[in-house]
């Protein structure tokens, strides 16, 4: 048989991976926002999953450079590894870095900060980054499998024209066919990810290679519990007189203000192994080590409704 002869008995039958085909749909959601909207911002906090949005955005355009921004929300309670890690890779792919801080906020008096966690507060803050730069659309790296309320998400996410989501209101996406009508003022938060799952995610980084923050993987770290949740100790955040601190080998599942993400005991020091413990874990990220989507059944669905990511 020749070459032309197999290439025509193989013809229609070309299929994707599981992986190959979640990738395929979120470039072609990045490439869909790129020419629906002006001025799209991809929402980056140097975590896994805005990391692997990034890696997904820049192969969506290679090689041409990313036509937008990436912009960080700054509660300015950050793990360093993360702040390095985002620094790193906006200077090696030549990304332009919009800081939206949270603590400008408080300098100016639009939030009170009433402690321990400043994470209710980047509500504020990321609505007026949106505002001040005049973005008409956000890439979100939520996943459907995190969170209940985040379950609920179209592809497609509007907001109005102050910056609220309605759960009641959003727009059919039959045969993935998306609308981005919007009026000025108004906004969409674009999901591309939506159909992974942790074990996909991490599945990707494997097969991509991708680099993370170092507190992904397994570490000595002085920790202390509290709620039934492992807390670092840190600058931001200190155990009280009860609440003993061990040295523990831990790892991030998730990652986001230092005073509500809690870390797991883990051996886990390398993808395969991190892959591994992720096929058996029955708790979502979030659910596991976010404190402050702890606070009511309905806590995340609330702070969306005000414009939370």
């Amino acid at each position: 048989m020749t070459a032309t002869d197999e290439l025509t008995s193989n013809a229609g039958r070309y299929e994707l991976s599981h992986l190959r085909a979640l990738e395929a749909e979120a470039i072609h959601i990045i490439r869909e926002v790129a020419a629906e909207f002006e001025r799209p911002v991809l929402l980056f906090s140097g975590g896994k999953d805005s990391i692997v949005m990034l890696h997904l955005a820049i192969k969506a355009f290679r090689p041409g450079r990313l036509p937008f921004p990436v912009m960080h929300v700054d509660t300015g309670h950050n793990f360093d590894e993360v702040i390095s890690t985002r620094d790193e890779l906006v200077a090696r792919h030549g990304i332009r870095l919009v800081v939206a801080s949270v603590q400008d906020d408080i300098d100016a008096g639009r939030v009170v900060d009433n402690g321990p966690s400043r994470n209710p507060l980047q509500t504020v803050t990321l609505l007026r980054g949106i505002r001040e730069n005049r973005f008409d659309a956000a890439f979100g790296g939520a996943r459907r499998d995190e969170e209940k309320a985040r379950a609920k998400e179209r592809v497609f996410s509007f907001r109005d024209e102050f910056g609220q989501w309605d759960p009641k209101n959003q727009r059919p996406e039959l045969w993935n066919l998306y609308n981005g009508r919007h009026r000025k003022g108004e906004h969409i938060r674009a999901f591309p990810i939506s159909n992974w799952t942790e074990f996909d995610i991490w599945s990707y980084i494997g097969a991509e290679k991708i680099t993370l923050p170092s507190i992904y993987y397994a570490h000595t770290r002085e920790v202390f519990e509290r709620d039934g949740m492992l807390l670092a100790v840190h600058e931001y955040l200190r155990p009280r007189d009860d609440e003993p601190v061990m040295q523990k080998s831990v790892r991030f599942r998730t990652v986001g203000d230092v005073t509500c993400t809690g870390c797991v005991e883990s051996t886990a020091a390398t993808v395969d192994e991190v892959i591994a413990e992720t096929a058996i874990s029955r708790l979502t990220e979030r659910g596991a080590t976010r404190a402050d989507d702890r606070i009511s059944e309905a806590g995340m669905e609330d702070r969306k409704r005000e414009g939370y990511f």
